[in-house]
């Protein structure tokens, strides 16, 4: 499965290191390509990068949250329609995406976008050992 992780905005210290330390992880279990955006881009050029036949997930607040657990089965279930999947972090205004099959919260709390990065990753992460009964100690 290809994973691409489309952010606005670029990733700075102290998250590069965690990104970094996220995307040497998923190596065995994806082929991931993560897309670093301009600060100013339109929801338009977002929009572009968006692999055609992805399944589009956009972070947003206002929407349903899954524990670690539902993630997996719905990761799992992504994986079996054949799609690849593309997750879209908005900048620091957020986006509104309207290619998006979906959109998905990690809670009610407003999360920097670059954490919201280290976060997608790191779900991403624990899904896949999830999956493979493999524990989880990072």
């Amino acid at each position: 499965m290809r994973v691409t992780v489309i952010a606005v905005g670029r990733v700075r210290p102290p998250f590069v290191d965690d990104v970094a330390h996220y995307e040497k992880l998923l190596r065995p279990y994806v082929k991931l390509d993560v897309i670093e955006l301009r600060d100013d881009a339109t929801a338009e050029q977002v929009a572009r990068r968006v692999p055609d036949r992805a399944h589009c997930v956009l972070l947003a607040i206002e929407a349903p949250a899954r524990d670690s657990v539902a993630q997996a089965t719905w990761l799992e279930e992504r994986r079996a329609s054949g799609r690849d999947l593309c997750f879209v972090i908005g900048g620091a205004d957020g986006l509104d995406l309207d290619r998006a099959d979906e959109r998905v919260s990690f809670g009610p709390v407003t999360l920097p976008h670059q954490l919201a990065r280290v976060v997608v990753l790191e779900q991403l992460y624990r899904a896949h050992r999830i999956l493979r009964n493999e524990p989880y100690h990072h």
